[in-house]
């Protein structure tokens, strides 16, 4: 069994790397920005895609049901799981065996819930999913997976239909969690959040924008287990692990696009938000306490910023990379980016940055994980002629991490 960020678009070229996550590992040619702090972790879809309305779709999957973006859990903590990733078919079940089919969510499962589509410019993508309504000023609450990699950023209120811009308040990676800011929103209804316990047995549902077609479906189910810990890993490479942990189990039929979405306790007040799902049968759904969830996006909007959550948009410098033996390759460049404005091109060897020797692309990314958007930093490269070229850029602002 495979569990599944719920983050549906499949992604074309291998995706901007996670500022937060902190990984290292193989890199290939392709449209892959390099972020402050990037782990240059590798996305690759198995299909070329076809962008066709809120999300992008591979070929061969039906048109209700979206591929995943992003990782792939590769079993619990405790060694159990594993299997084919999810296919996109709606193959989940409760428990019992018998089959779930997601229905309309109510006026008052949709009053404070938000549906999210994203634009990923350096993928060649786009991404739906889920949010909820933390103020009336619009400060919104999601999965950091989400977004990740959005270069621009649309929410659309539920239950009116308005649509706003929004921007990255802050993230955190490690713990799947992010808060968006609207632009222009006020009056807004706010998500019914529970201060209760959640226990085992207790009935939920879990409402979200499933397969990402803009309207909010709920999926009944129950609490099977709590604090449980899933191991995640990037789709495709199946390495560069990262754990979730504390999560609520479910037998509601959590789809993709519900990541974000609220995971509503028998009161119809929100005890977790949706994060992840397995494949197989039975469909094993994840999600995020709230109380947890809340907590983190507390210290975002207080502008914590450490190791693990992150204020607004990191640093870019805008190159796909791939380890050489004297420096780290430049396999590519963005138009219009800070590598391209130094002089940067295909086929250059980045030696240093910011008077640091580079010899890695995890080397690299450890260097911009101390630099913001606007910071001025020293370039050094060789090209194919083993000419040395030097520049001093200003690092823009990246895509969401």
């Amino acid at each position: 069994m495979t569990e599944t960020e719920l983050d549906p678009a499949t992604d074309p070229h291998p995706a901007a790397p996670a500022r937060g996550r902190r990984r290292t590992g193989m890199v290939t040619a392709g449209a892959l920005a390099v972020a402050a702090g990037a782990a240059f972790g590798v996305h690759q879809a198995t299909l070329a895609p076809t962008v066709t309305g809120a999300a992008a779709q591979g070929a061969a999957q039906p048109a209700t049901f979206l591929p995943p973006y992003g990782q792939s859990f590769g079993g619990f903590s405790d060694g159990t799981g594993g299997g084919s990733p999810w296919d996109g078919t709606n193959s989940g079940s409760p428990s019992d065996g018998t089959a779930t089919v997601p229905i309309a969510a109510t006026a008052a499962q949709q009053t404070g819930i938000v549906e999210i589509n994203t634009v990923l410019g350096y993928q060649g993508a786009q991404a739906a999913g889920t949010g909820m309504v933390l103020t009336p000023k619009g400060e919104i609450l999601t999965n950091n997976h989400v977004v990740d990699g959005a270069t621009r950023i649309s929410v659309t209120i539920a239950s009116t239909g308005a649509t706003y811009p929004a921007t990255v308040v802050g993230t955190d990676p490690t713990g799947d969690i992010a808060v968006l800011r609207l632009s222009g929103a006020s009056g807004l209804q706010t998500a019914k959040l529970s201060t209760g316990t959640a226990a085992v047995g207790t009935a939920v549902t879990g409402v979200g924008n499933a397969g990402g077609t803009g309207s909010l479906t709920a999926s009944a189910g129950s609490i099977t287990a709590l604090d449980r810990s899933i191991t995640a890993s990037d789709e495709g490479t199946g390495g560069h692990s990262e754990q979730l942990t504390g999560l609520i189990q479910t037998d509601a039929d959590i789809q993709a696009g519900d990541s974000g979405g609220p995971l509503y306790g028998a009161d119809g007040a929100v005890i977790g938000m949706d994060t992840a799902a397995s494949s197989g049968n039975p469909v094993e759904g994840y999600a995020i306490p709230i109380a947890t969830a809340v907590k983190v996006a507390a210290q975002i909007e207080a502008g914590v910023d450490d190791a693990t959550i992150h204020q607004g948009y990191p640093a870019f410098l805008g190159v796909s990379l791939q380890d050489d033996g004297a420096g780290v390759a430049v396999a590519d460049v963005v138009p219009g980016s800070p590598a391209e404005g130094a002089g940067l091109a295909a086929g250059d060897v980045i030696v240093s940055l910011d008077g640091q020797a580079i010899t890695t692309t995890a080397g690299l990314g450890s260097v911009m994980a101390g630099h913001e958007p606007g910071d001025r930093v020293g370039i050094t490269w060789t090209d194919p002629t083993g000419t040395t070229g030097s520049a001093t850029v200003t690092l823009a602002s990246g895509p969401a991490d």
